[in-house]
């Protein structure tokens, strides 16, 4: 097998990226699908793609969510040749598809309710190749959702504290951010209903951006990677539960702010 080599000046930062958006149910992850520029395939895993009615430039792909492993098979097969002619593919949303995947495995156990403990070490591997997978297709640009929860974090020093992130079992979670280009928490203000992405990492949020400068930008211009600015202005969101004023969200050095 030939290896090849690649000259970094031909590089570009703006094609072919992987990003990952989360927040709490409702705010709008699934309908920041309309800003990508573009043709864009949904692969809907949560039955909420209603919201995109109307988009001429946007297809849907329905989950089978009684039979997971199923469609997943049919699906990866056939990956290559169904998003050929499309910019972007959108993946939404991975919590909706673990819950599916434990609970259609539970029904498959000797009680027909509980997971059995081989679940747990079997989805790690799981979900690891299907987004493998996903993640290695060629000429598409590829948006992950997830709702979000808050994961305990210690420090070198001793220090525990809790960070937003993704809701995906710890298991698979830092694997399937260290595979994207951006990891953003989005947030709403709950004064004007306008809807940013938090870009920058903290203690108390996963985020990283490795695309270019921004650290907090409008839902709007999520998607035009290659800006030259710090930040795009987005009205700031007050300290509630479940939402963090993006002034306070630090200096980006939390772990994997990097990776």
């Amino acid at each position: 097998m030939a290896i090849n080599i690649l000259k970094a000046a031909n590089l570009k930062r703006a094609k072919d990226w992987r990003v990952i958006i989360y927040s709490k149910p409702g705010v709008g992850k699934t309908t920041a699908v309309k800003y990508m520029p573009g043709k864009t395939l949904v692969l809907d895993l949560d039955d909420s793609s209603r919201v995109l009615a109307g988009q001429p430039k946007i297809d849907v792909i329905k989950f089978d969510r009684v039979h997971p492993e199923e469609f997943w098979i049919d699906f990866l097969k056939q990956a290559k040749e169904l998003t050929a002619g499309y910019d972007n593919l959108v993946v939404d949303n991975v919590t909706s598809f673990e819950r599916d995947w434990f609970v259609e495995k539970g029904r498959k156990s000797k009680n027909g309710i509980s997971n059995e403990i081989q679940d747990y070490g079997q989805w790690t591997n799981y979900f690891a190749r299907i987004m493998t997978s996903i993640y290695m297709l060629n000429n598409v640009n590829i948006l992950t959702t997830a709702w979000e929860t808050q994961q305990q974090i210690t420090t070198d020093e001793g220090q525990t504290f809790n960070q937003y992130a993704p809701a995906i079992r710890d298991s698979v979670r830092d694997g399937l951010l260290g595979l994207a280009d951006v990891v953003g928490r989005m947030v709403v203000n709950p004064k004007t209903g306008g809807r940013g992405v938090i870009l920058q990492g903290s203690d108390g949020i996963y985020a990283k951006n490795r695309l270019d400068n921004r650290t907090l930008v409008s839902i709007e211009d999520l998607f035009k990677f290659g800006s030259d600015k710090r930040d795009i202005p987005t009205p700031p969101v007050p300290d509630e539960p479940g939402e963090q004023d993006p002034s306070k969200s630090g200096d980006g050095s939390q772990s994997g702010a990097d990776s």
